[in-house]
This record gives C-alpha cells, sequence and structure tokens, in this order.
C-alpha cells in the first residue's frame, strides 16, 4: 500500500494569531488593544526596557502605580514618554485572613477605610502626575470586594481594570486585561508563547462573534520587574505582530479613559 502523505504541520500560535486578525481584516473589521504594566514606584532598568520597547513599537502603555511607594523620581523619568499613569491600589498589602487569596481591596474591612485609602491613593498620583494621571483603578491581585467595586465612583475612580472579560456588575466602567505571560503559579517565569496567546486568541474569537462583549479592547498584563528574558522576548515579538497587522488597533488612552480634564 502506498504511504500516506505525512501530516501537514499544525499551525503555531504566532500564525493563528495573524490568522483571527486576518479574519477581523476579512469582516471589515479592527480588533482594539491596550497594554497595563504593573507595582511601578520607581525608576529602575526594568522600566527603562519597558519604556524603550513601548517607544520602538510606537505604543503607550498604562503603568499601574502604587501610591503609598511612588517615588518623585518616578515621575521624572516619565516625563517626555507617552505612558500614562493609573492607581494600584493603595500599598499593595493584603488584609485577607489567613488561608484566602490575597487581597488589599477585599471585604474584609470597612468599606469606608478601603475608600479613604483610595481616595488618598488617588490624591498622591495626581499630585506627583498631573494630567498624565487618569482616574482608573487597578486593584492588587486583580481583587475587589463587591461592596467596595459598587462605591468606587465615591474614590473618585471611573474605570476599573481586572483580568477577564468584563462583567455587568454594579460600579464603574471596566477595561480588563485578558493575558499575562508570567507563569505565577509555577515558574514564575515566561509562560509559553502557546499559553499567553491562548486566551488573547480566545477573547478576540468571542469578540468576533459576538460571544464576548465584541467593543472591549483586548487588554495585555505585563510586570516589568518579574519578566525574565524569554518573556521580554515575547512582548517584542507580540507587539511587533500587533502593530504590522492592519486589523490590529490601539486606541489612544483619552478614548479607552475619557478625555482628562
Amino acid at each position: 500500500m502506498p504511504a500516506e502523505p505525512p501530516a501537514p504541520p499544525l499551525p503555531d500560535s504566532w500564525t493563528e494569531l495573524r490568522a483571527e486578525l486576518d479574519r477581523w481584516a476579512a469582516s471589515g473589521r479592527c480588533a482594539t488593544f491596550w497594554w497595563r504594566d504593573d507595582d511601578a514606584v520607581a525608576p529602575t532598568p526594568a522600566l527603562d526596557r519597558l519604556l524603550a520597547l513601548a517607544a520602538r513599537h510606537g505604543r503607550w502603555v498604562a503603568l499601574a502605580v502604587i501610591p503609598a511607594g511612588a517615588e518623585p523620581a518616578l515621575a521624572d523619568r516619565l516625563a517626555g514618554t507617552t505612558a500614562a499613569v493609573i492607581q494600584h491600589g493603595w500599598a499593595h498589602r493584603s488584609h485577607a485572613p489567613a488561608g484566602e487569596k490575597n487581597a488589599e481591596l477585599g471585604d474584609h474591612r470597612p468599606t469606608e477605610a478601603v475608600l479613604a485609602e483610595l481616595v488618598t491613593g488617588r490624591a498622591r498620583l495626581e499630585t506627583l502626575f498631573g494630567g498624565r494621571f487618569r482616574p482608573v483603578l487597578a486593584p492588587p491581585w486583580n481583587r475587589i470586594g463587591p461592596r467596595v467595586r459598587a462605591r468606587l465612583g465615591e474614590a473618585g475612580l471611573a474605570v476599573l481594570s481586572v483580568f477577564g472579560a468584563r462583567d455587568a456588575g454594579p460600579g464603574p466602567a471596566q477595561l480588563n486585561t485578558h493575558a499575562d505571560p508570567i507563569d505565577w503559579r509555577g515558574t514564575r517565569g515566561f509562560a509559553g508563547v502557546g499559553r499567553t496567546l491562548a486566551p488573547i486568541l480566545r477573547h478576540l474569537a468571542d469578540r468576533r462573534t459576538g460571544v464576548a462583549d465584541p467593543e472591549e479592547p483586548t487588554g495585555l498584563l505585563t510586570h516589568h520587574l518579574a519578566h525574565d528574558g524569554e518573556g521580554w522576548i515575547f512582548l517584542d515579538g507580540l507587539l511587533s505582530t500587533l502593530s504590522r497587522h492592519p486589523a490590529a488597533a490601539w486606541p489612544e488612552a483619552d478614548t479607552l479613559f475619557g478625555a482628562r480634564p
């Protein structure tokens, strides 16, 4: 019997990403993206690398800054860049009881106490960063209690950014992230191309087919202080792929967060 022809190679994740963007293009639509990076407090070589990467690809990044630890030198370092600043809780300190997942903004404490910290943090970031700051809250560990969330407007925070597809819960508008290249529960290094692109591909397909909100931008979550060499290489590749594809759009910060007053 004649030998069966070899099976065609399976497409790699980069090929799948380009193919998904091609589907958006074929339908006459653009897939929107945005980028959030957590835990900034001071200038570091890792931050320099992040900002250089963003500049090389012509993309802006939203730095989620920890207010309690933020240094004036960080504001000086961001001068002349396109980075936006959003609020990363207050001190990135967990108040969850032993045995529960870390959470700074859970409902473990009186809501008024949590909101007071957020107000103090927002005022500090406004003072340090001026118009670069946007009233957007990225909770540490992406966790927030329902009672705190419902009252975020009282702290002057107009947008909430957590992890996963946004929902219709009470509180401010959501601008979420959907993919993180770090293997936090394992090696704490790069999670791998396939594993990191999988949620991006899934969210894009769900948006395109109407399973998820088609207007929700697909968000990348990074942590510049924690990335290894492979992680940086991946980020460069992802930004390069998105920058080159005509169906990948990167809305300005004013469009996503609302115009500055």
